[in-house]
């Protein structure tokens, strides 16, 4: 078993060496925009997953997977050589379901957004079930306890009394 940094670190140049080579080994033009997202390597660095995300609709995305599996053992041997470790990972593609998620926050996030301008507008029109200021303030504080204060002076005597 390597260590998790190595492991990391391999997992790392793959990605580079995957992402800046691939349009140069493939070598076909039917091969969407490719964008690969996170490489993630086992212990053994006997494998290693590519995950990655295509620019376009559902047939080019498809397209792109068939020609990324037709030209695994290429870019296996490119890695290969570019890696330099005794044994080199095999290569499993992966595609991210990254715009997926994307797009389903986005929807959430719209729905959200129109739920709080319906709250918005029917909060336009409301009125207060009080008084629109229901809060003391220290005014209101000030006359109450002058008010008390000689009321208080006033009874001490008649207690005495």
């Amino acid at each position: 078993m390597a260590d998790a940094g190595r492991a990391r670190r391999i997992a790392d140049r793959i990605k580079t060496l995957v992402a800046a080579n691939l349009e140069s080994i493939v070598k076909d033009p039917d091969l969407g925009f490719v964008t690969v997202t996170d490489v993630r390597v086992t212990g053994d660095l006997q494998h290693a997953s590519i995950f990655y995300t295509v620019f376009g609709d559902e047939t080019q995305r498809e397209r792109t997977a068939e020609l990324l599996e037709k030209n695994r053992g290429k870019l296996r041997s490119f890695v290969g050589k570019q890696l330099q470790i005794r044994l080199t990972p095999s290569l499993e593609f992966i595609p991210d379901a990254l715009p997926e998620s994307a797009s389903q926050i986005e929807g959430l996030l719209k729905e959200a957004k129109e739920r709080d301008a319906a709250v918005a507008a029917s909060a336009a029109g409301a009125t207060y079930a009080g008084e629109s200021d229901p809060y003391r303030h220290d005014d209101d504080e000030d006359e109450d306890d002058e008010g008390a204060a000689a009321g208080d002076e006033a009874d001490e005597p008649d207690a005495r009394g």
